[in-house]
């Protein structure tokens, strides 16, 4: 599968942006899906996943309650609805997809196959 994602920009501090990312092949619904980012000078980080289902939802502590990742499997996308944004949520966000797997480490980067390009999100203070 091929991932694109979109919708980095800039944006001042407690504002809004959305993330999409489309998929390329016909089994995208039965993928997880997950968000990461990697701001400069530090290591790739989890954000957010969905499992292929749509049933379970996971987000790092420093993203809950302001971040929002979904699916729309007609539109082989994913989204990731950022709200409340704060300088610290600057990064490049790469969006990545792997076949169905255990929810126990769907969170975990190296269980993901498939990369995006990255976008870059920059927060102003």
């Amino acid at each position: 599968v091929q991932l694109q994602a979109s919708g980095g920009g800039l944006v001042q501090a407690g504002g809004s942006l959305t993330l999409s990312c489309a998929a390329s092949g016909r089994t995208f619904r039965s993928y997880d899906l997950g968000w990461f980012r990697q701001a400069p000078g530090k290591e790739r980080e989890f954000v957010a996943a969905i499992s292929w289902s749509g049933d379970s939802i996971y987000y790092s502590d420093s993203v809950k309650g302001r971040f929002t990742i979904s699916r729309d499997n007609a539109k082989n996308t994913v989204y990731l609805q950022m709200n409340s944004l704060k300088p610290e949520d600057t990064a490049v966000y790469y969006c990545a997809a792997r076949g169905r797997g255990s929810v126990f480490v769907i969170t975990k980067l190296g269980t993901y196959n498939y990369w995006g390009q990255g976008t870059l999100v920059t927060v102003s203070s």
